[in-house]
């Protein structure tokens, strides 16, 4: 364990952050209720596929039950054993990551391999893969050998996340290969690590997102979000349907249950669309009170993760609040046309097991932190990294003035 930081005060008070499970209830809640009015309406095409009023929503309440086990479990886990469990964690995720080319243990759809299927379930080992990468990240950032000018220090964890996101592209999954990278390069910032560092790599990256946009597939997908009513029944279908359901709820919505768009119109409106639903059904209202408890969540997490008295926690409260915010920006963006269609679900809202199980597991690691174990009032971690930076700026001026 790492030593205490100065100024730190002992916590009087130990208790989870209430308001963060607050939001994540609510959020729970309004998911379940958008999963089963999206999918309570047995359409023709269902009815082929032997598919039930509430086969979704059975399946849903199922993994429900599994992450709320997750997210005790995680509560429980105590300080200093996730430390201990990082590596192993690591090496468990890319195993299950590489299974899922194996036969008949992983499972092809829509032309991709990214699910294992696990008896009556499936599982998409890319999630444990982000929740992994975060722990190593925050152990990795924490520790003394760990220096913010050092470009060796700054390129080891770019070799384990490259290694991840090539079996990513393989299968193919660009939505986990960019938000593994967002999530690495927003903890290293975090850390301190050098502008010109960072920059460099961007530029480098540069060669290869434009090979990657430039695949056919990809490449459909941008000039289609560029304009897709140029294409309103083909590559702009999707769009163009999400448009037309978050236009037609107004500002209180049709009503709950009176979507048109789920009547075959929208798809996967009970997945990465969901959140279409909420604005058909609910209207601007309803949308509002989601985005706001996200806004919420967020603000939670950044405030446990400044008061946090131990390093590894700051950063990993950071990388968790993170993981669980850049989701939920994109999806929003995707489903208003702000950036091309890309298959990421709204956290703990969408239908998806391994997304609500991680999600909720991420939860219960944040409440964990907030308890009073690791948290402090008055000086925090924020202000002995920005003092850190001052320093070196201080020195750097120094060195340039002496030359």
């Amino acid at each position: 364990m790492h030593s205490q930081l100065p100024g730190a005060q002992v916590p009087t008070a130990r208790t989870y952050d209430k308001t963060l499970l607050f939001a994540m209830l609510a959020l729970v809640f309004f998911g379940t209720i958008m999963i089963y009015s999206s999918t309570g309406v047995v359409t023709p095409l269902l009815e082929k596929k032997n598919i039930t009023e509430f086969y979704y929503i059975k399946r849903h309440m199922l993994t429900m039950m599994l992450g709320t086990i997750a997210l005790v479990v995680a509560y429980k886990i105590r300080p200093g054993t996730l430390e201990r469990l990082t590596v192993p964690l690591l090496v468990l995720s890319g195993l299950l990551l590489i299974l899922v080319f194996v036969p008949h243990i992983g499972l092809k759809a829509g032309g991709a391999r990214r699910w294992l299927k696990l008896g009556f379930m499936t599982f998409q080992p890319s999630e444990l893969v982000k929740l992994a990468m975060v722990i190593f990240l925050a152990r990795y950032l924490s520790r003394s050998e760990y220096h913010p000018d050092n470009f060796w220090c700054f390129v080891k964890p770019l070799i384990i996340m490259a290694s991840f996101q090539v079996v990513f592209l393989r299968q193919p999954d660009f939505g986990a290969t960019m938000s593994l990278f967002i999530l690495t390069m927003g903890m290293l910032f975090i850390a301190g690590t050098r502008m010109r560092y960072i920059a460099s790599l961007l530029v480098l990256a540069l060669p290869v997102v434009y090979k990657l946009v430039m695949e056919p597939y990809r490449l459909k997908r941008i000039t289609s979000f560029l304009d897709p009513w140029k294409d309103a029944q083909g590559s702009g279908f999707q769009l163009v349907q999400s448009f037309i359901s978050l236009g037609s709820g107004g500002l209180t919505g049709l009503g709950l249950g009176e979507s048109k768009q789920k009547l075959s119109y929208l798809p996967a409106k009970h997945t990465d669309f969901i959140f279409c639903l909420v604005g058909e059904e609910l209207g601007l209202i309803g949308a509002s009170i989601v985005i706001t408890l996200f806004v919420v969540l967020f603000m939670r997490g950044v405030s446990i993760a400044n008061r946090t008295r131990e390093p590894f926690y700051y950063f990993l409260a950071y990388g968790l609040t993170m993981m669980i915010a850049v989701q939920a920006l994109v999806n929003f963006s995707v489903v208003t046309g702000m950036v091309p269609t890309k298959g990421l679900p709204l956290p703990f809202m969408s239908f998806g097991g391994s997304a609500l199980l991680v999600n909720m597991a991420i939860i219960g690691l944040l409440l964990r932190i907030s308890q009073g174990d690791e948290i402090v009032s008055g000086t925090t971690i924020t202000k002995d990294l920005i003092a850190r930076k001052v320093a070196r700026r201080n020195i750097y001026s120094a060195q340039g003035a002496g030359e």
